[in-house]
């Protein structure tokens, strides 16, 4: 049998970076996904999105967008969305990846120049590699670094990509960087993807939380397979730059539409964040409060990185706890991370007991 990629699988193995699939086990606490606030678990919302499809004919999207696939489902979402997030317009995509692929490929074109946080998400640097425009990548959250490449650009327009919260570090983005976008008229691109439905007074993400209105030359890009509890992903902007994605960015013209049931399940899931925000943002301060008590980190959303610095004990880890408590955890390795961490995920459906004792476990680990 000829195996053409024995050598790099070797290679993985042998740096303790070789990954498998497992399947998901319902029987462990789950600290593992993103499903920040227990939704994926919410069997309501599931029987409303159900009742939601039972009254049209169709059950799936059948074809592109821009064919015959724009549901009433999307456009209600779409809706419900910018009046939550004070966007003109938004587009529903099929999954946050494809969606920073689609932004920033569409949106950097020749001349252009994009500024991008080092940290921020493959999905974002892989479609920085397929831009026409220069591409600068900036240190993370160096507010003053970025400073210094906006005074010296001269490019046609300036895009600058930066995460809410970054999906590792679990840090927020400073606010000076906002700030900076909007003194320079620079278009600025926010991955939501773990900051919406997580943190602001709203829950509905950073610029809630700065308590800033967004501008024509800001994009929010939020997922709905975390706080959400769904599956896909949405774009909101300004009209203009909608208009302009839906003529340039291949992933809406070229993708089946998003899935009917996932979108209708998130919308459900909108209407609950905004309905609970209260009860669920105090739910998460008190868990941010015990991470902080037995870990010492302070958590700006709910993503508690806790650094290991080895790529096989962080699997031995992972494989004690749900060993001992019956408790998963995520086991991050190069090159997603630089130093291998346990990636906590302190959701808001984990029991307090439960999470005081998960991080005692890792209170007195030592960093390799």
């Amino acid at each position: 049998m000829i195996n053409p990629y024995e050598s790099e699988l070797k290679a993985l193995k042998r740096s303790g970076r070789f990954r498998e699939r497992i399947i998901s086990d319902e029987t462990l606490i789950d600290m593992a996904s993103n499903d920040y606030l227990g939704l994926a678990h919410h069997k309501e919302l599931h029987l409303q999105a159900c009742e939601t499809l039972s009254q049209y004919s169709q059950y799936s999207p059948k074809a592109s967008m821009l064919v015959n696939g724009y549901h009433p489902i999307h456009n209600a979402f779409e809706d419900a969305l910018c009046e939550a997030n004070g966007f003109e317009a938004g587009i529903v995509m099929g999954s946050g990846f494809n969606a920073n692929i689609g932004l920033i490929e569409s949106l950097v074109r020749k001349g252009d120049v994009l500024l991008m946080d080092e940290h921020y998400h493959a999905s974002g640097i892989a479609g920085a590699r397929m831009c026409e425009g220069e591409v600068i990548f900036f240190p993370h959250n160096d507010f003053l670094a970025l400073q210094k490449e906006l005074e010296n650009i001269r490019g046609k327009r300036t895009i600058i990509a930066v995460e809410g919260i970054y999906s590792m570090g679990g840090d927020l983005v400073p606010r000076e960087i906002i700030d900076l976008a909007i003194a320079h008229e620079a278009i600025l691109i926010l991955d939501e993807a773990h900051s919406s439905g997580v943190i602001g007074e709203s829950l509905m993400g950073i610029l809630d939380y700065y308590r800033i209105a967004p501008t024509p030359m800001m994009i929010k890009m939020g997922t709905l397979g975390k706080a959400y509890g769904s599956f896909g992903a949405y774009v909101l902007s300004s009209r203009h730059i909608s208009q302009y994605l839906i003529n340039r960015a291949k992933n809406v013209i070229y993708a089946t539409a998003p899935s009917l049931y996932d979108t209708a399940l998130a919308h459900h899931a909108l209407t609950y964040i905004q309905n609970n925000n209260s009860s669920l943002s105090k739910k998460i301060m008190t868990n941010q409060a015990i991470v902080h008590e037995t870990l010492g980190i302070i958590c700006a959303g709910l993503i508690v990185p806790i650094e290991i610095g080895d790529n096989r004990r962080v699997i031995e880890l992972q494989q004690s706890l749900k060993n001992e408590m019956g408790v998963v955890v995520g086991a991050i390795r190069q090159p997603t991370v630089e130093k291998a961490i346990i990636r906590l995920i302190a959701r808001v459906d984990i029991e307090e007991n439960t999470l005081r004792h998960v991080c005692e476990r890792f209170s007195s680990i030592s960093v390799k």
